[in-house]
Order: C-alpha cells, then sequence, then structure tokens
C-alpha cells in the first residue's frame, strides 16, 4: 500500500511539473486571441483544435529589428557565451578543487573556509563594483564580462571537486607520481577522467544558467547584434508591459528550452550520478 501511495504521490508531482510546459506548448499553437484567453482555467483548451504551428517560424521572424538575422545572432552569441562559461567553469574548478584537495601548503584550509563563505554573498551585493570594474577595462558591450569570471570558478563547484577529488585513493596518485607525473599530469591523466559525474552536473548547472542569463546580459550587452536569447525574449514585451502575441512568446521559449533539455537527457546518467555521489560515499 505505501508503495502505491508513493508511485501516486509521483506521478501527481509529475505531472503538476509538466502542466507548465503543456501550457506552453498549447499556448504556442493557438491564436494571439485564444492565447489570451488561455490564462483563465474556464477557457483553456487542453487540446487546441486549430494548432498553428506557423506560429515557431513568425516567432522567430520577429526576434530582432531583421527577420530571421535577430534571431541567428542572438542563438550564435548565446551558444559562443554559453561554451565559453561552461568549458572555464570545468577547468578552473577542478584546478582549484584539486590544489585544495591534494596540495599541502599554508593557509590552505583558512582560504577553503573564506571561498566557502563568499557563497553567502547576495549578486547584487558585487552587482556594482563588477560593473564599474568592466567599464574601467572597457568591457561593456562585450561578451568578456560574462565570461571571464567562469575561468575564476564557483565556490560551489569548488567544493563538490574538492569533496571528490579527497576521496581518490593517495596509492593511485603516487603511482602517477612514480611514472613521471606532475601535479598537472595528475589532474589530467588521473583525475579529470574519474570525476566525470562532478563535471557532468558542472557542465548542466553552468549551461542552464549561462543559457538562460538574463541580467548579465542585460547589463553589459547594449548592441542588438550581440544580445542573446534571453535577452531577445523581452522584445516582446509591447510599451505598455503586457504580452501582446502571448502565443509567438510561448513558441519562442520553447525553442530556448530545446538544448537545456536536450542536454539533460544527454548527461542525465552522469548527472544523477554526480547528484548522488555524496549520498553514497558521505
Amino acid at each position: 500500500m505505501t508503495r502505491v501511495a508513493t508511485i501516486l504521490a509521483l506521478l501527481l508531482g509529475t505531472l503538476v511539473m509538466l502542466f507548465p510546459f503543456y501550457w506552453m506548448t498549447v499556448t504556442s499553437l493557438v491564436s494571439a486571441a485564444r492565447a489570451a484567453e488561455s490564462a483563465s482555467a474556464a477557457t483553456f483548451q487542453w487540446i487546441p483544435r486549430d494548432m498553428r504551428f506557423s506560429n515557431y517560424p513568425a516567432a522567430l521572424r520577429k526576434v530582432g529589428s531583421k527577420p530571421w538575422v535577430g534571431f541567428a545572432d542572438a542563438l550564435s552569441n548565446t551558444i559562443v557565451i554559453t561554451t565559453l562559461c561552461v568549458v572555464g567553469q570545468v577547468l578552473s574548478c577542478s584546478l582549484c578543487g584539486y590544489a585544495f584537495a591534494r596540495l599541502r601548503f599554508r593557509g590552505r584550509d583558512t582560504l577553503f573556509v573564506i571561498m566557502i563563505a563568499t557563497m553567502m554573498l547576495p549578486q547584487q551585493v558585487t552587482m556594482i563594483p563588477l560593473f564599474l570594474l568592466f567599464r574601467t577595462l572597457g568591457w561593456v558591450d562585450t561578451i568578456w564580462p560574462l565570461v571571464v569570471p567562469a575561468f575564476f570558478g564557483t565556490p560551489f563547484f569548488i567544493f563538490m571537486f574538492r569533496q571528490f577529488f579527497a576521496q581518490i585513493p593517495e596509492a593511485l596518485v603516487e603511482a602517477a607520481r612514480i611514472d613521471g607525473c606532475g601535479h598537472a599530469g595528475v589532474w589530467w591523466r588521473i583525475m579529470l577522467p574519474l570525476c566525470k559525474p562532478v563535471i557532468a552536473i558542472t557542465a548542466v548547472f553552468t549551461f542552464i544558467s549561462t543559457w538562460n542569463d538574463f541580467l548579465g546580459p542585460l547589463i553589459y550587452l547594449q548592441s542588438e547584434e550581440k544580445m542573446t536569447l534571453a535577452v531577445a525574449l523581452n522584445q516582446f514585451q509591447n510599451q505598455y508591459g503586457d504580452f501582446s502575441d502571448m502565443n509567438l512568446l510561448m513558441a519562442a521559449s520553447i525553442v530556448t528550452m530545446i538544448p537545456c533539455i536536450v542536454l539533460f537527457f544527454v548527461a542525465q546518467r552522469q548527472f544523477v550520478s554526480g547528484l548522488t555521489l555524496g549520498a553514497v560515499k558521505g
């Protein structure tokens, strides 16, 4: 009986989590008038009678001032920024995690505690100082303010790499050193191949947060040809603050979500393994 109740509870939770995505899909396939009415439960159509798949190309054409060019620019900019951030996070966080786990130096534990303490700082506290710094460097309206911080690591991911590296037997590291590997060789040849679950969870979290980031590109990117997809979606909001083309907005949003969904299913096994790593070996 308990097993049945657990399954029913999980199914109910799944339906609740999937309903917003279903509502977005239905709204993206109807007319603008029907989309405006779909906000009400009384007028919501669970299965649209007249599906308009033409909303998707129409939505992509509306991004930017030039049809199709605006979407292509926003997509390419988002791909470049996201790829660089993922690479930067994996490399910098794994290096810092290896240093905290395997290197012996004065003040290591103190520095680690200070790094963990920075996780309590809200983003709003550092927003203005960072903007002033990047403006002084002349990086405003470039991708560097969005990419360079990723190559300096994130405390949460550094902590994950450090905990994983600390669990690797010392005998394996000593064997690599006997074979002539230095710290760089041990990190590249031994540590990284063994920490695929941590790399997967770091890559997935970084990809999703960077792909959907709106505030950063809004602050630092001022040219239309340099905007990202998250900023481009904001163009569907008219001057009065409401959305006149809700169906097109939902269509563009679904297209934007597809890479995140595909990435999660591709890396699902490593992702789940990384999430349960601490619970299994704790």
